[in-house]
């Protein structure tokens, strides 16, 4: 399933590792899109995060590197929340990928909708590690704030539950 984006991400500098992602033209873009739904249980979101890297690798963001690992636990953290704090017995969890490239910078958004809405994240600015030694849970999203270029939440726009997004930007070499 393939939809077209409807926002663009912000930017940030990070080292690039990509392959075949930049189109060739200097003014030409490439967008690609993954979306499918899941159950929310682990086994949901592991599956997940390995089709999310596989296709990332597809994509042209090969395995084994930084801006591939960051996605990945990106989307693996995302839909364990999902699958933990969005799980509505009988309903799945919705995943999409978009990279976004040009000759300056490629951008993927990862997108993870469940139908949970009374459960909601903090917003970004109120995330913090938990006290030492009072949790061996709860560091997801600091992980995600710490790889990602931006990330938040906003409700679902066709139905209960929410969206958590985050956005992953890397510098192209010139």
């Amino acid at each position: 399933m393939t939809s077209e984006p409807t926002s663009t991400p912000q930017r940030t500098n990070l080292s690039p590792h990509l392959r075949n992602v930049s189109p060739t033209p200097a003014t030409a873009t490439t967008h690609r899109t993954f979306e499918m739904r899941f159950t929310s249980t682990a086994r949901g979101a592991r599956l997940a995060r390995r089709l999310a890297a596989a296709r990332l690798d597809d994509w042209g963001v090969p395995y084994g590197t930084d801006a591939h690992d960051a996605i990945v636990l990106i989307t693996a953290e995302l839909a364990a929340n999902a699958a933990v704090h969005g799980h509505v017995p009988d309903r799945d969890f919705h995943l999409r990928l978009h990279l976004y490239a040009d000759a300056r910078t490629t951008t993927v958004r990862v997108e993870v909708t469940d139908t949970r809405a009374e459960r909601v994240p903090p917003r970004p600015a109120a995330v913090a590690a938990p006290a030492p030694g009072t949790t061996e849970t709860g560091r997801g999203l600091l992980l995600i704030a710490a790889l990602a270029t931006h990330w938040d939440w906003h409700p679902r726009a066709d139905g209960p539950g929410k969206t958590v997004w985050a956005v992953y930007e890397v510098e192209c070499d010139a």
